[in-house]
Formats: C-alpha cells, structure tokens, sequence
C-alpha cells in the first residue's frame, strides 16, 4: 500500500476522539487506509455499507443495528444511512471511548448540516484526497511549513521535465489511474466514474430524478477551472435557473468534485473582488472532461496554465491537511486587476502568497501582484513566491523567489 501522508492524524484523531469521519471522494482509497489502520494497531471491525444487507438493516433500524456492535468498529459509506448520525451520538453519549467510530464517507458532511451537526463536539472530520505527488513519490511534502518558516528557502532544481510535469498534471491522482500507463484505459475508467458518481452518489443525495444538465455543467467548470464564478454566464450557457445551477454546484461539491477556493476578504479598505474560483479536484478529471491529452498542453494551449493553476491549488489543500501548519486556503483579486493565484493564511494571520506561471522563465513583473499583496499587509506577509516549469530556484528579493513547481513535493 501507498503510504497516506494524513494517515499520523487519523491515529492521533482516534486515540483521543470517540468519533472519527475520514471523507473524501470515491476511489481516493478511504476503504483501504481504514482497514490498513485495523490491522496496524486499531484493530476494528470492518462493514461497508455497500453491502445492501448491512444498509437495509442501518437504515430500518439505526439503534438496533448499533447495538449489536461491540468495541472498535469501522463503518464505511456512512452517508447511505444518514439516520446512523443521530444513533452514533446517543451511543458516544453513553460511551465516549476514544476511536469507537471511524467512519468512512463520499460525502462533504460540512455540507450537510442535518448530518454533522447530530455529532458536532464528538466527530473529529478529516478529508483524503486523491494522491499528492509526494506520497506517489513515497515522501511526506513539508512545502507549507517550509513557505511559513522564516528561513532561506532551500535551493531547489526542477526534478522533471516539463513534459514528464504536465504527464503528471494530466493523470491526476486517482489509485486506479495513476497505476495504469496506457492512456485509454485512464480515460475509460474515468468515464466510468464521471458516470456512477452522477447518477449514484449525486441521485442520492439530491433525491433528484431530472439530472441531465449535470454533465455538462461539470465539463464546463473544467473549462474555467482557477476562475472567479460567474452565475450570470454559466446560467445563460446551460439554460439553467441561477438557484438550480447553485444547488448542483453545492451537489458537486458535497460529492468531492468540485471545491471551492474562497476570496480573501478582509477590510483592508480595498474593493475586492467576491466571487469563489472554482477547483477541480482531480486535473486527471478535469483534463478528461476537457478532451486535453498530454500532447495538447504545450504552452500556447489555452488551457495549460488554468489545469497548472489547478494543479497547485490541490497540492496544497492535500499538503494542508496533514501540515503541522495550520493553514486556509483563498484567492486574491481586486476589482482593480491586482490577483495572486493562492493565498494562504495561518492561525495568527500570516499569509503567504503563491503565483503560477505555466511559462520556463520568470521576470521581476511577474512579482507585480505579490508586491502589492507584500504592501497592503505589512508584517503578516511572510513570503510570496512564484511556481513556474522553469529549472533553478531564483531568490528575486529577501521575501520573494521563483521555484519550479516540482518544489511542491522536493522541498525539504
């Protein structure tokens, strides 16, 4: 088994929490990591509710089928049985051992706040992503702490090619693709799981029968994957009703295939633009549903430097869930023009700002936006750096520098 980065704060959450949910999309390898965790030193019981025995019964009667439950269990899919929620708590209430629950999902449950709040002060929530470049590299990424030190940045030189880079950009990190070398059998996979994912886990959760436009919505968030949602235009486009676009966008992403990068909008007295960017969370995904293979994103392909912005963006909110730097993650964009790609921000207010270029060269201009960033917030900007498909790193000033974007992964 591929080693989890996050898998030291799922054993630090259950040997102190009496419920821990491990969510994440389906196929990103929550079952696996589970039942690696029962074997390697929380032993528990493992049901799937999958099984349609299991889910008729924790359905029909969510008390009863707890109850013949005894010691650590693992419950996997626990959103097909919402009622289990409310059953859970009474039984952490009687009995608050720590890790007695771990709970699997392919649901957001923050997303469903009849869920989450029947447990809210028990449950511990973590996330799983598909894999990070570090774990398919077998190294646990320290690139966050290392950006919010107040160290020199280590010199680092780009460790791929640019065409091995947009490779991994283009297979994404799916187990069951990154483990396939022949390139249309990842796609016919990913067909597949567009489908089930639509017509199952979406169906489920919406109790909606009429989902026709889902599909095309989908390919055309991958299309303006890294920009500021326009509600007005992709309404116009599929002919939908702006409140009906907005409770598929939420379907999307309580499903895990969408996630949204927020703006940073603190009132620094400055217009900023409010809209969140939409983030696929799989450029494998994305660049199937775009129709992109590996030979079209040369530089001058319109969509080269959006599937790279969104690259990086989901290696950090992977990294970020397993950092000991506490970090959230936002867009900065004035109405003015002024935009850093990622902006990240710390629990004392620190901020550190991220651009990315899909060009092999770097100018001082392309630190324009940081500076401005560096101005406004005075002694919270940390560092700002720029990621390009370049070779070397380039100190350009003693808070900014231009890295390959390999350093995602090698820095130390």
């Amino acid at each position: 088994m591929i080693q989890r980065n996050i898998e030291h704060k799922l054993r630090e959450a259950l040997a102190d929490r009496p419920v821990v949910l491990l969510n994440g999309a389906r196929q990103t390898g929550k079952s696996t990591l589970a039942q690696w965790l029962s074997q390697k030193g929380h032993p528990s019981r493992y049901i799937t509710l999958d099984d349609a025995t299991m889910l008729a019964s924790a359905r029909n009667d969510p008390s009863g089928f707890l109850s013949g439950l005894e010691g650590p269990v693992i419950l996997d899919e626990v959103q097909l049985a919402p009622g289990l929620f409310r059953a859970i708590k009474l039984e952490v209430d009687r009995n608050r051992t720590p890790g007695r629950f771990l709970l699997t999902g392919s649901a957001n449950v923050l997303l469903l706040p009849q869920l989450s709040e029947s447990l809210a002060g028990r449950m511990e929530i973590h996330t799983l992503w598909p894999f990070s470049m570090g774990e398919l590299h077998n190294r646990r990424e320290h690139f966050i702490e290392t950006l919010f030190s107040k160290g020199t940045l280590p010199q680092v030189r780009r460790t791929c090619s640019r065409r091995e880079l947009f490779a991994k950009v283009q297979t994404g990190g799916f187990p069951e693709v990154t483990g396939n070398r022949d390139a249309q059998r990842r796609a016919a996979w990913l067909g597949s799981y567009i489908t089930t994912i639509l017509q199952r886990d979406v169906r489920e959760l919406s109790n909606i029968e009429h989902l026709t436009a889902m599909p095309r919505l989908l390919s055309l968030l991958a299309l303006r994957s890294m920009t500021a949602v326009n509600y007005s235009e992709i309404s116009r486009t599929l002919g939908l009703a702006q409140n009906t676009l907005k409770r598929y966008l939420t379907l999307l992403e309580t499903a895990f295939l969408i996630q949204t990068l927020p703006p940073w909008s603190e009132n620094l007295g400055k217009r900023l633009v409010k809209a969140s960017k939409i983030v696929l969370t799989d450029t494998g995904l994305a660049s199937y549903l775009i129709g992109a293979s590996q030979e079209d994103l040369a530089p001058e392909h319109p969509m080269t430097g959006p599937l790279l912005e969104n690259f990086v963006a989901m290696e950090l909110f992977k990294q970020a869930t397993w950092s000991k730097t506490m970090v959230r993650l936002y867009h900065f964009r004035t109405q003015n023009g002024q935009e850093v790609d990622i902006l990240m921000e710390d629990a004392a207010g620190h901020v550190a700002g991220v651009e990315v270029k899909s060009a092999a060269a770097v100018s001082p201009n392309d630190f324009r936006h940081l500076r401005y960033l560096a101005e406004i917030l005075g002694d919270r900007f940390v560092r700002g750096v720029v990621l390009y498909t370049g070779e070397e790193a380039v100190p350009f000033a003693p808070k900014f520098c231009a890295l390959p974007v390999t350093a995602l992964w090698d820095m130390a």
